[in-house]
């Protein structure tokens, strides 16, 4: 691998980044490259993959709406390129600091939370799910597409031996009919190409092969397999039943890392695509109906700073609430256990509806 990064990448840099600068961007990537570092970064390369400082930065170059606006092309980006990713951790995962470590995986206690809302009048639905990257295998944009296929048929077989309440079936977006694409589509499962931030991360490349999503026969339990991470592990229900969705996500994620091992680091945890989806990996969300506070955002984001959750609108990131529905999950997935993290928006969602049924 030639260890020198050569000059049409650092011409789209140096471009790049005086554009960046000169914007009015709100992203981190532009909050932390200062010309020192983008100075100290730009002729470096990751050892194995000969990542740069374009692949980690291009998404948010292109896209100056970025919230974030970095990525990284392998897990070796996480360290190379630290000055820029460590800032960028801290400040996302309210305060997880170059000198933290994340601790060990504990799922906690399953049975101790429950139903956050057992007559059904606020929450419309549940879901909690996690990010895992295969070990071995680098992110989406170095991947070959001789991995791509291999990584698909490592899933499809391990995910088709679980049994009970997640058995199900495995259905590769490649040659896919119509019919069970709309299908999937119908159901608010499948995942669609061409999300612009992934796009410009080089994420999106030999689409669709060794892409694929798996579900369970009652839809409660789903897998998607190399969209912007290798697995993303759902697990979601109509109503609020928190409890169950978390034990059905843990029993899964148990059972999956029987067979596949993930890629772990000991300081920044499980280790993905997106510096936001680190540590945990786990983003707890509901669909909440809160009209009262909808109407009084300020109170509703007041709240939600409280707990660290992330209130969005119900078609995901970068969109607007309908009739005072919301996306509210976890924002923070460092620095504290996946049971805390999930328990942090439990309490939050349970604060949120006592308010919005005392107004």
């Amino acid at each position: 691998e030639d260890k020198m990064v050569d000059a049409a990448v650092l011409e789209k840099l140096e471009a790049g980044y005086t554009k960046l600068a000169a914007s009015d961007s709100k992203s981190l990537l532009k909050k932390f490259l200062t010309k020192e570092v983008f100075d100290n970064l730009k002729t470096k390369k990751t050892p194995s993959f000969g990542s740069t400082l374009l692949d980690v930065i291009q998404s948010g170059l292109e896209n100056h709406d970025s919230g974030v606006g970095i990525y990284a092309p392998d897990a070796e980006a996480y360290s190379v390129f630290a000055d820029l990713f460590d800032p960028i951790i801290e400040d996302y995962h309210g305060g997880f600091k170059k000198t933290d470590k994340h601790p060990p995986k504990d799922w906690g206690d399953v049975d101790t939370l429950g139903n956050l809302d057992p007559a059904g009048e606020y929450i419309i639905s549940t879901r909690v799910r996690c990010g895992r990257s295969l070990q071995g295998y680098p992110f989406n944009p170095c991947l070959t597409e001789a991995q791509y296929k291999e990584m698909e048929d490592k899933v499809s077989s391990t995910l088709s031996g679980l049994e009970g309440e997640l058995k199900g079936q495995f259905y590769p977006l490649t040659g896919m009919t119509k019919e069970v694409q709309q299908k999937l589509i119908d159901d608010h499962f499948l995942f669609k190409e061409g999300d612009r931030f992934l796009q410009a991360a080089n994420a999106c490349r030999f689409w669709p092969t060794g892409r694929g999503i798996y579900h369970n026969d009652a839809k409660t339990f789903l897998v998607w397999a190399n969209e912007e991470d290798h697995l993303r592990i759902i697990s979601m229900q109509m109503g609020g039943d928190l409890g169950q969705v978390y034990r059905r996500l843990v029993t899964a994620v148990n059972d999956i890392e029987k067979r596949i091992p993930f890629s772990h680091d000991d300081r920044l945890g499980f280790l993905t695509f997106c510096p936001t989806n680190l540590g945990t990996t786990v983003r707890a969300s509901v669909h909440i109906k809160v009209p009262k506070l909808a109407a009084d955002k300020a109170k509703l984001e007041e709240v939600a700073g409280k707990y660290n959750l992330q209130v969005r609108g119900t078609r995901g990131e970068h969109t607007e609430a309908e009739g005072g529905v919301y996306d509210i999950s976890n924002k923070r997935r460092m620095g504290l256990t996946e049971y805390e993290a999930v328990k942090e928006m439990n309490d939050g969602i349970a604060e949120l509806i006592k308010l919005e049924s005392s107004l």
